[in-house]
C-alpha cells in the first residue's frame, strides 16, 4: 500500500506544489503525495507550473489547499519545506512522523529560480522521503 506524504508550506503555491508533483512522479506506486499550506495563496505560482511543465511533470489538479482540507487523510509523513510551516505545523489527529527539508522561496523571482528550486527539490526531497519512510 502506498504511503501518503503531506508536503507542507505556508502559501502552498510553489515549493509544496512542486514537491507534490515531483514525489508523485518519481515515487509513483510507492508514495502518494499531497500538499497543503498553513495560509494558502489564491493560486499556484505561474513559475512553479512552468518549471514543472519544462521537466515534463504533470500539473493537473494543483491547487492551493488548507491543512484542514487534508486532516482526514491517512498521512504517514509530514514534510515541511519552509521554516514558517515547520514552526506553525498543525497538530494532527494521530501521531505522524515529521521531517523538515527547507528550500529557497523563488516567489517573485525569474523562471530560472523556480527551475533551480525544482531541481533542488528533486535532488533532496525524494531521497529524504524515501529514507524517512524506510523505502
Amino acid at each position: 500500500m502506498n504511503k501518503t506524504v503531506l508536503v507542507l508550506c505556508t502559501g502552498n503555491s510553489c515549493r509544496s506544489q512542486m514537491g507534490q508533483a515531483i514525489l508523485n512522479h518519481d515515487l509513483a506506486g510507492r508514495v502518494r503525495a499531497i500538499s497543503a499550506g498553513t495560509s494558502p495563496q489564491p493560486k499556484v505560482a505561474d513559475g512553479a507550473i512552468e518549471a514543472l511543465k519544462l521537466a515534463g511533470l504533470p500539473t493537473d489538479g494543483l491547487v492551493p489547499k488548507t491543512v484542514e482540507a487534508v486532516m482526514d487523510e491517512p498521512i504517514d509523513l509530514v514534510v515541511s519545506v519552509c521554516d514558517n510551516a515547520r514552526e506553525n505545523c498543525p497538530i494532527f489527529p494521530r501521531p505522524v512522523k515529521r521531517i523538515h527539508v527547507g528550500f529557497h522561496d523563488p516567489h517573485g523571482e525569474p523562471l530560472g529560480s523556480f527551475i533551480a528550486v525544482r531541481d533542488d527539490i528533486r535532488a533532496r526531497l525524494v531521497p529524504a522521503v524515501l529514507e524517512a519512510l524506510g523505502l
